[in-house]
């Protein structure tokens, strides 16, 4: 089976992915700021299933061909990095200016500042968010069917086609679901444990 949506190591480059875009917005280069804001603005505004058909319907139109997979993997980055980035940009815009200031008087670099005393309180801050948003983007992962990629939305729809019982499966599917969310949600809490080990 195609899975464009192995979430477990995926979800850690789209967080990354927000973090830059975040800390380069922070930076208000006009253009490059600009230039974000765009995309931003257009992959939270654009449906997952019409990003999806774009990519793997209209681009071939200018010569870039993208396989189903590929296709899927794009647009859930281009989509999913969009928000992440607001989420990180936010919790740069509300952390306390004091801390940095302590942080300059004593000689402390701005990489170690940011590595050490800054990101450990962001993530934590930002985790809530970033978790919600991953369910968010799960629960949205059909609209990658409408291209052929096999999920679990279209096993669904096959086993259906197959026995005409198509009760079964759909519960089956909600099922798992729910358990993926609640596995989901339990490693926010396990996050959040370290995040404040961490942040002391």
């Amino acid at each position: 089976m195609d899975d464009p949506l192995d979430f477990r190591h995926r979800h850690r480059l789209w967080v990354a992915i927000g973090l830059v875009i975040a800390f380069v917005r922070m930076m208000k280069i006009p253009v490059i700021d600009q230039t974000l804001v765009i995309y931003i603005s257009l992959a939270r505004a654009t449906p997952l299933v019409t990003l999806v058909l774009f990519l793997f319907l209209s681009l071939p139109t200018v010569g870039i061909n993208l396989d189903k997979t590929l296709a899927a993997i794009v647009a859930l980055t281009l989509n999913t990095s969009a928000f992440n980035a607001e989420i990180w940009r936010n919790a740069f815009r509300t952390f306390p200016r004091e801390q940095r200031e302590a942080a300059e008087s004593v000689g402390m670099r701005r990489w170690a500042y940011f590595r050490y005393i800054m990101l450990p309180q962001m993530w934590l801050e930002s985790l809530p968010a970033l978790v919600n948003e991953m369910s968010f983007l799960i629960k949205g992962s059909p609209a990658i069917a409408v291209i052929g990629v096999v999920d679990l939305t279209r096993v669904t729809n096959r086993i259906a086609s197959v026995t005409y019982e198509p009760l079964s499966p759909i519960l089956a599917a909600g099922l798992l679901y729910v358990v993926i969310i609640g596995l989901l949600l339990k490693l926010q809490s396990l996050a959040e444990r370290k995040a404040k080990r961490l942040a002391r």
